[in-house]
């Protein structure tokens, strides 16, 4: 799990506590940025997380959340393959993980029925639960990241959970089972998860797309449960760590890349339905969001840039204005994990979304409202 030359997995992003983030310091250096954009209107517009992960507004017009939730206390030690130490073993719980819907500013539950887990202790308690969610027509959708045996929960696997409007879950497909049955070309043996720890999904023509990056691999997942690979993106690109993901025409992908972080190793590939690859963003760092605006200019939400690990206050947006050129949109951010825009064109961040202890039923994450300059 931990090499002598990095710490190479994405799931420690919510392995250090605040106490230990805080104690990183200022950042003392930071990616060129082209053009600031001037000065952002930024507002608290929600409030109540708990790991609050990517984010997304319904068919209702309401924004709604996915939360890694407050973790979990089962183990499923002797029973299958664990996580590897020190990140593992994790111990979890088959409800907690949290989908959250909010209308005028005030946070209300959707589910927590879906599972919740945390990493071992040593590290701080790394927790995954709700990752992302999205709607084919008006049926919900959520990608799960914290189930599976090997997240401490031996019958609630990772995938993809249907969610109805009385909150009651259906498994639609079991992407863990999926994962260990096609494993992809170049998995990081000191890095690896056998139930994967998916971060992004969208909606596109009637199917879901999941990114999952300790594995490193897009999916297609269709409403009757049916996964097919889209690309194995760790056999062209090694161990990146994918995570965000946006469709525009075709596919868009950020990385987050391995520890510690070294500013400007990020970047966005553009993946082809049909699996293609290439790069069209460089020079980022450590990305958990991908948004186009309706002019079709591109959002990269980078969660710490400056600092060797996740550090609160040093999460910045930026804008892609053209080839390698970038705007500063909004910066002291503090420890974003996941963007999309609302209808009325202003960016919307998860904050304080890995790091923070969670609390029932209201808990430290935010989100914001951010109106560009």
């Amino acid at each position: 799990m931990l090499n002598r030359h990095r710490i190479s997995r994405r799931v420690l992003l919510t392995a250090i506590s605040t106490t230990s983030l805080l104690a990183i310091g200022s950042p003392t250096f930071a990616a060129p940025i082209t053009k600031h954009a001037g000065v952002a209107s930024i507002s608290i517009y929600a409030t109540g997380f708990n790991n609050p992960r990517q984010l997304k507004f319904g068919p209702d017009g309401n924004l709604y959340v996915a939360e890694g939730g407050p973790g979990g206390t089962g183990s499923t030690v002797g029973q299958c393959d664990q996580v590897v130490f020190p990140v593992g073993p994790y111990k979890g719980s088959a409800t907690g993980g949290r989908i959250s819907k909010v209308v005028n500013g005030v946070r209300t539950t959707v589910t927590d029925r879906l599972p919740s887990s945390s990493a071992n202790e040593i590290i701080g308690g790394d927790v995954e639960g709700v990752a992302d969610i999205d709607w084919i027509g008006n049926t919900l959708y959520a990608l799960v990241a914290g189930g599976g045996c090997s997240h401490g929960i031996a019958n609630h696997p990772n995938g993809i959970y249907r969610v109805s409007s009385n909150g009651s879950t259906t498994l639609v497909a079991d992407l863990g089972a999926y994962q260990q049955s096609n494993p992809v070309a170049n998995p990081e043996a000191d890095d690896f998860e056998p139930d994967g720890t998916w971060y992004s999904m969208i909606s596109v023509r009637g199917a879901l797309y999941a990114v999952e990056p300790n594995h490193g691999e897009l999916d297609k997942i269709t409403p009757d449960g049916k996964i097919s690979r889209v690309v194995d993106i760790s056999a062209s690109q090694g161990h990146i760590v994918p995570t965000a993901i946006a469709q525009h025409g075709v596919f868009y992908v950020g990385n987050l890349n391995t520890f510690p972080i070294q500013t400007g190793s990020s970047k966005i590939l553009k993946i082809t339905p049909s699996g293609q690859i290439d790069t069209v963003v460089w020079d980022l760092t450590t990305v958990l969001g991908v948004a186009f605006d309706n002019r079709a200019r591109m959002y990269v939400l980078e969660m710490t840039v400056g600092a060797p690990f996740p550090t609160p206050g040093t999460g910045q947006i930026v804008r892609i204005t053209g080839f390698g050129k970038k705007e500063l949109i909004a910066d002291g951010l503090v420890l974003p994990t996941g963007l999309t825009i609302g209808p009325d064109g202003a960016l919307y961040v998860s904050t304080k979304g890995l790091g923070f202890a969670p609390s029932l039923p209201e808990g430290p994450g935010e989100v914001l409202r951010i109106v560009p300059g």
